[in-house]
């Protein structure tokens, strides 16, 4: 797998976390990547680090977000934002290294939220 820093897409997700007020997510701790080679149906994914690693050795939690790049390059930008929102949204309240399920008891994550989120982010830009 070849991988390589994505600072276009750090940079909408910067942006992203700051229009959206998702004050939880520590954007310093968010970091991004581009995939040239995966063989994954996902235009996306989002890797958390788990929490041995905060207790055992120290780290803060890092989130890493990987756009798999023949896949999430074609996408319209209004698409490549609904999919960084979505990428996002598997971020707990807790920013403790884990991810949220598609499906929770206080949370969901689907077409219907990541719409209403795109356009929160349409009003304030």
């Amino acid at each position: 797998m070849k991988y390589i820093k994505a600072l276009d897409i750090k940079k909408q997700v910067d942006f992203l976390i700051e229009q959206l007020s998702f004050t939880h997510i520590k954007a310093s701790n968010i970091h991004c990547i581009r995939s040239l080679d995966a063989k994954t149906r996902a235009y996306a994914r989002i890797w958390g680090m788990a929490r041995l690693f905060k207790e055992v050795v120290g780290i803060e939690p890092h989130y890493i977000i990987e756009v798999i790049a023949k896949k999430f390059d074609k996408l319209s930008d209004r698409e490549k934002i609904k999919t960084i929102i979505h990428e996002l949204m598997h971020i707990p309240k807790t920013f403790s290294g884990a991810l949220l399920s598609h499906r929770g008891h206080y949370h969901q994550i689907n077409d219907r939220q990541i719409e209403k989120l795109y356009r929160d982010f349409l009003k304030k830009y």
